[in-house]
């Protein structure tokens, strides 16, 4: 059960140990794009490549959805970034129960997005942790961990890519030890937990009052999707690449503006922009966003 890109390397992984795969369930097929041209989610596409019946139900808690994996009888089910919760009806369905390959250190960020909190918060740690699911949110007994560090200037996009190939991995060690009985659940600590709730567009807005470090945390954590932003003039302005430098001035305020980058003042030191956006516009690196837009110049506000 899977949905998104993050979950192609886990059922390649899937695929390729040459296990039974009685069948794939994804999100039903959605608008997408410019043109919402309906499209299939990525994991129905790679496991319609090999042959795998694909089950797209738009409420997994129906009876008759349930009825009809129940005859499937699968002996586990193994999801990763599914986008439904699993019902009790369901989670006792496969004799080994589902394990759910979940992006970050367990109890830390359990919920939607722990890939982008992770690096909101200034993590500068991650990884995979495979549960034996239950009905609560990210609750389950952990089974196998794996560990990678975060880049001081990694975006979610980049660390996204890092860990799907991770979870591969994990999966894969994870069912060599249920092979071998060898297993051994972990209850998680819920003191020590953390929620990533699911992303907004609104959770881009720049607050330069921050210090910039944090900024510079929310920027990357938030590249590709949502975006960090600001307002110019009027105008949406997406920003990416950032540094943090040091200064003080009024917070919003361009400080300089070259081609190194774009310094704005903060609550705490100078955010230096490399990259830029305006709607319906490619992004742009600051130098050749700055031979077309002479009025972001020193002295201007942001906000």
């Amino acid at each position: 059960m899977g949905t998104p890109a993050f979950a192609l390397a886990t059922l390649e992984g899937l695929i390729d140990a040459g296990l039974d795969l009685v069948g794939v369930y994804t999100q039903p097929d959605r608008p997408k794009g410019r043109g919402k041209k309906t499209a299939p989610p990525p994991v129905k596409e790679l496991a319609e490549q090999h042959g795998i019946k694909v089950f797209q139900p738009d409420k997994l808690r129906r009876p008759e959805v349930v009825d009809e994996l129940r005859a499937l009888a699968p002996d586990l089910i193994v999801v990763v970034a599914y986008g439904q919760i699993l019902p009790k009806s369901v989670l006792e369905i496969p004799r080994f129960g589902c394990i759910n390959v979940h992006a970050s250190l367990l109890p830390r960020h359990r919920g939607a997005a722990p890939i982008n909190k992770a690096i909101m918060d200034g993590d500068t740690e991650t990884g995979i942790t495979t549960m034996l699911m239950d009905e609560g949110l990210d609750t389950g007994d952990m089974l196998v961990k794996k560990a990678i560090p975060i880049g001081p200037d990694e975006t979610a996009g980049e660390l996204h890519d890092r860990l799907a190939l991770l979870g591969r991995e994990t999966i894969e060690e994870t069912l060599t030890q249920l092979r071998a009985g060898t297993l051994q659940p972990q209850k998680q600590d819920d003191a020590l937990s953390t929620y990533a709730p699911m992303l907004k567009k609104g959770d881009g807005l720049i607050d330069w009052t921050q210090d910039a470090r944090m900024l510079h945390n929310q920027v990357r954590g938030l590249d590709p999707w949502p975006g960090a932003y600001t307002y110019f003039n009027g105008e949406v302005l997406r920003i990416a690449r950032t540094q943090v430098v040091a200064g003080c001035g009024e917070p919003g305020r361009v400080m300089a503006a070259d081609q190194s980058g774009i310094r704005v003042a903060c609550g705490e030191d100078f955010l230096s922009i490399g990259e830029l956006q305006l709607p319906g516009k490619k992004r742009l690196s600051a130098a050749d966003f700055l031979r077309g837009r002479a009025d972001l110049k020193p002295g201007t506000q942001l906000g």
